[in-house]
């Protein structure tokens, strides 16, 4: 193997104010009683960043995201404040958005207004260590049709501005109005990536390279692969899935490259549209296969199918097993969204629909 293939993850959280189930901006008192090496500030004073160790398994990773999660709600619970994973906060408005204070924060919502003003959302960041540079460009090129599988099982924003937008994942839609999100296009090395990085600052549109919003993109301050397409997970168990698919999808890609198998890159559009309809409908419909020529399949099929072609790569990990259970169970509860629905038809209160998903975000047994 050319790539390390460890593990480590970036999760946001969304804080909420236990007693009004709204959201809380109390992340800088929060901070001041974290440690910085594992927990940063966002946009929204609303939210807080986790950020692992590197670890060599899923059962590591699972370790990590329980601890982190365990450390926030430490010293949030005094506040009367809770956590919740998700794209969107159920209850969450416009109106609830407070600006961190940092000079670099203001000088984005000073260029990019409404983005800034509406940056309501929490997504899970998944990085595989990729150290050669080269090698990490190739390899996105190659996973960009797995991931709208994975944005499905990740789906956990149907609400947004207090009602139903009718979408899986609304977040994915509203991070996609970023000037640098989605696909880079076709790029064959670090080279042309990193001309592609500095035109971009050059363009005066994005700052720096850490604002490269893209879809899966070598990393701007860590040798990894990174996947940023997925909304945050309520449960620890998804998370696990979603890291455990994609090292499986990367390793996958490193052994075609191996193997000299030819790239069959999506056009623009196609990876639009699959991403698009995973966004739309999650779990609950018709997904795009992989390939070039996609055509609708229904979502189990496309997570199933996913799972067993992967499975050369994860069993190279020992993850056969644990994945495959965990796409079941993923399957046969329905992603966030569903359950989010579910509970809204049930009781037609969003502060249910709140509890609902800080209640599993809370649930962190240390599992299997």
């Amino acid at each position: 193997m050319g790539a390390e293939l460890t593990l480590g993850a970036e999760e946001e959280l969304h804080l909420i104010d236990l007693e009004s189930w709204r959201l809380s901006a109390s992340a800088p008192q929060l901070l001041q009683q974290l440690d910085a090496a594992s927990y940063g500030a966002e946009l929204q004073r609303t939210t807080v960043e986790t950020n692992t160790g590197v670890v060599q398994t899923l059962a590591g990773l699972r370790a990590e995201l329980v601890r982190l999660r365990r450390g926030v709600m430490d010293v949030a619970r005094p506040l009367g404040v809770g956590i919740a994973a998700a794209g969107t906060a159920p209850r969450s408005e416009i109106s609830d958005f407070e600006l961190t204070s940092s000079q670099r924060f203001g000088a984005m919502q000073e260029k990019y207004r409404l983005l800034v003003d509406e940056q309501l959302i929490c997504g899970f960041q998944v990085h595989v260590g990729v150290a050669d540079r080269d090698l990490a460009v190739q390899l996105a090129q190659r996973v960009a049709d797995r991931l709208p599988v994975l944005l499905a099982l990740s789906a956990s924003s149907p609400f947004w501005n207090g009602h139903d937008t009718g979408y899986a994942s609304v977040r994915s839609l509203v991070w996609q109005r970023w000037p640098s999100a989605g696909a880079t296009g076709p790029l064959a090395s670090a080279a042309e990536y990193d001309e592609l990085i500095s035109d971009l600052i050059d363009t005066g549109v994005i700052a720096d390279s850490k604002m490269a919003y893209f879809d899966v993109r070598p990393s701007a301050h860590v040798p990894t692969l990174e996947l940023r397409v997925c909304d945050a997970l309520p449960l620890v168990d998804d998370a696990v899935l979603i890291a455990g698919l994609f090292r499986a999808a990367v390793r996958s890609a490193e052994i075609d490259i191996e193997r000299g198998v030819p790239l069959q890159a999506r056009r623009a559009p196609i990876h639009r549209a699959a991403l698009w309809q995973a966004s739309r409908t999650g779990l609950s419909a018709e997904l795009l296969s992989a390939g070039p020529h996609p055509h609708p399949l229904d979502a189990a099929d496309a997570v199933r199918g996913l799972v067993d072609d992967l499975r050369p790569a994860l069993d190279e990990f020992g993850d056969y097993e644990v994945v495959r259970d965990l796409a079941e169970q993923a399957l046969g509860r329905g992603n966030s969204s569903d359950r989010q629905r579910a509970a809204f038809a049930s009781q037609q209160s969003l502060d249910d629909v709140m509890r609902l998903v800080v209640g599993e975000t809370q649930s962190i047994g240390e599992g299997p």
